[in-house]
């Protein structure tokens, strides 16, 4: 009799932890607290989230909670491409990306194009960013367009402009998916706004692609990653093309996680 008693008092005992294990982890979830770094990257021009598959994979065996929204009219979202898709429509993309997964305390990471893009999160929804990353990207001012921040460097975009949209000449017709797309030209000439003063208060840090065997002050993101500098972010660096994506995975995901660290340390130290 004694030992079901026992057996019934450890039963119920673990019973109670259980529950009040459940009720704990529900409680962190309602207040938008995860066990676990979250890390959202958005893609560059013509592009798509596909091209970051393989940084997912290696960001997860890390650890890592990792999202990769899917620019409209771009990837695997081309069949919804329109010539009125522009800046507005990519930040939207990815600010109810976040809402409705309920994402909070993110790294939010940009590559080239998307630095405009996670610009524009940022000054929505700065309560939810943790940090920016920008990853050999645009780091526009408010009014800006990434074709006024390239300026005459930005001719070259203007030979590839076909009607409403920039069609590089490495984009073949016949290619299959997945693959680069024509990008809506509004994309590249509407003006970012910024109204949040919070966004631009975020901590941030820039990663400047450089290739083997070259300076850094010839990439074509030297001016971004001075203006980073200018405004007080660390400024890495990294070997790589301007696809790390692709010609540096493994680096660049050992980077993000050393960068997710700090930041969590910084945090702590802050609380």
């Amino acid at each position: 009799m004694k030992i079901k008693l026992r057996i019934f008092a450890v039963a119920f005992l673990l019973l109670i932890l259980g529950t009040a294990v459940d009720i704990v982890s529900a409680q962190a979830v309602k207040a938008g607290t995860q066990t676990k770094p979250t890390i959202v990257i958005v893609h560059g021009a013509w592009g798509g989230s596909w091209a970051f598959h393989r940084v997912e994979d290696l960001l997860r065996e890390k650890g890592f909670n990792v999202y990769r929204p899917q620019l409209t009219g771009l990837g695997e979202r081309v069949h919804l491409s329109r010539p009125d898709i522009g800046l507005g429509t990519h930040i939207e993309d990815v600010v109810n990306m976040i809402l409705f997964e309920d994402l909070h305390d993110i790294i939010l990471v940009g590559h080239s194009y998307g630095g405009m893009v996670i610009t524009g999160v940022a000054d929505r929804l700065p309560d939810r960013i943790s940090r920016l990353v920008y990853l050999d990207a645009f780091v526009p001012s408010d009014g800006e367009s990434a074709m006024s921040i390239l300026g005459s460097r930005g001719n070259w975009l203007k030979g590839m402009t076909k009607g409403d949209y920039i069609v590089p000449v490495w984009v073949k017709p016949d290619q299959l998916p997945p693959k680069d797309v024509p990008q809506p030209l509004k994309t590249f000439t509407e003006p970012i706004s910024l109204k949040n003063k919070a966004g631009l208060k975020l901590a941030a840090t820039y990663i400047l692609t450089v290739e083997a065997g070259k300076e850094p002050k010839d990439d074509d993101f030297w001016s971004q990653a001075q203006r980073a500098k200018d405004r007080g972010w660390p400024v890495l660096q990294l070997t790589a093309d301007h696809n790390a994506q692709w010609s540096a995975p493994v680096a660049l995901v050992e980077m993000l996680a050393e960068i997710s660290s700090k930041r969590t340390r910084e945090l702590q130290t802050n609380r």
